[in-house]
């Protein structure tokens, strides 16, 4: 079968984020498909955009997978630069849909990019193939700049966002999500219940089970010579953004004072410095910055890690669910995990891999802290594996991209039973929203 996935972010290990079509498109190649993902040269979320040198299109191929890049403008920010960034993808996918349909040939067209603007030219590709047209859904647009970004329901570029997530409703052959309460929401947009299917954010089990890349000699020594003067190590790997609520981690560590704990935020992102500076202007030396690490240090970092802390800011949105990507490196890593989310589904209380507690909340993120340092370590380590566990038998791309395929070729599938949140038991179950 011949796949085609259109993500305007789409990355590989080469350039960086975003990795889910890269892992989905590398199990559909091991099963025996073809795959061709077409992606934007220009992302944000990139640690390295393609360089196209003015071609307008550039097919390369990378780990097996055909790419085809569509020249587009940078931007910085979300503001008029990124919309003209997104047009011109539109634009320039637009104006080869033809080309693709009769060079690819594909059997099924996945609109997959964070907006869903991509499903009109998606459509087109399908109709002029005869394929079969899947839209997956991200986060949803026009919701999140609505009730996040403040627009009016009745902006122009909201009613086109919400014109695109009716036509994918009503056209698409099957809606894959990773938000798993969705469900209400695009039937009142016009999807048909069975063409629902949830399928969540993944990792790769075969890059944990290769020996990790050490540490640097700084940062395991460092380590080192905390645990050797008794300090439990609470820590949190990620983008140090507004969005991840590390002030309420702040908060708690100051309330954690007398404890023999080191808070570790590794990482990098636009509220670093401003944390940084609050540190030290409330000398809180409980806390320790370190830099972001590579990929293949991920593993040796968190191992590290007595408690493993995730958080969001409190969010409407995040009733429909969601899926961060640290929380399943977390897991693998065999963390016991605090997590501060409020939401419409709850992973961790689903895996038995940590405790949940109240978004924002510093006394209660200090008090999960406490009720989790004051484990024996074989209790913490006994949570640490039903994570690992629990990942191993469901999340992993080998699991998900069979499923997904389930997607592209399941006719009209009937089950509209309550699902869990996390646990993929069928067709319509897992995980909710992409947040990293």
């Amino acid at each position: 079968m011949n796949i085609l996935l259109i993500n305007h972010h789409a990355g590989s290990l080469q350039h960086g984020m975003e990795y889910r079509p890269y892992y989905l498109a590398r199990a559909w190649i091991a099963l025996g498909h073809r795959v061709r993902i077409v992606a934007a040269d220009h992302s944000h979320v990139r640690r390295e955009n393609p360089c196209l040198n003015k071609r307008s299109r550039l097919d390369q191929q990378i780990d097996g997978i055909e790419y085809t890049w569509l020249n587009t403008p940078g931007y910085t920010g979300n503001g008029p630069a990124r919309i003209q960034n997104m047009l011109i993808f539109l634009f320039r996918l637009h104006y080869f849909s033809t080309a693709l349909a009769r060079s690819f040939r594909p059997d099924v067209v996945i609109a997959s990019s964070t907006y869903p603007l991509d499903i009109w030219p998606a459509y087109r590709i399908a109709r002029h193939a005869g394929a079969r047209l899947l839209f997956e859904l991200h986060d949803l647009w026009p919701l999140s700049p609505i009730e996040l970004g403040g627009y009016s329901r009745w902006h122009p570029f909201i009613q086109v966002l919400q014109a695109a997530e009716n036509f994918a409703c009503r056209n698409c052959d099957a809606i894959v999500s990773m938000l798993p309460n969705v469900r209400g929401h695009l039937e009142a947009h016009g999807m048909a219940p069975h063409k629902l299917h949830i399928i969540p954010n993944g990792t790769d089990a075969a890059e944990w089970r290769d020996a990790p890349a050490p540490l640097s000699e700084t940062v395991a020594n460092t380590f080192c010579q905390l645990q050797k003067a008794g300090f439990l190590l609470v820590g949190f790997a990620g983008a140090h953004g507004l969005a991840n609520a590390l002030d309420t981690l702040l908060d708690a560590a100051r309330l954690l004072s007398e404890v023999p704990v080191r808070f570790v935020l590794a990482g990098s992102g636009p509220e670093k410095s401003r944390l940084q500076a609050r540190v030290r202007d409330e000398r809180l030396n409980s806390v320790i910055f370190i830099d972001a690490v590579a990929k293949k240090q991920i593993p040796s970092l968190l191992r590290a890690f007595d408690v493993a802390y995730i958080g969001l800011q409190r969010q409407p949105l995040f009733r429909f669910g969601i899926s961060p990507n640290k929380l399943i490196d977390y897991m693998m890593a065999g963390c016991p995990v605090l997590q501060a989310i409020e939401a419409g589904n709850d992973p961790v209380g689903e895996a038995r891999c940590g405790l949940t507690v109240a978004a924002e909340d510093p006394e209660a993120v200090a008090a999960g802290i406490r009720t989790l340092l004051a484990m024996p370590p074989a209790q913490r380590k006994a949570m640490g594996r039903n994570g690992t566990r629990f990942v191993l038998e469901n999340l992993t791309y080998d699991v998900l991209g069979k499923r997904f395929l389930h997607a592209c070729v399941s006719q009209r599938q009937r089950n509209v039973s309550s699902v869990s949140s996390l646990a993929p038991n069928n067709s319509s179950t897992s995980i909710g929203s992409s947040h990293e």
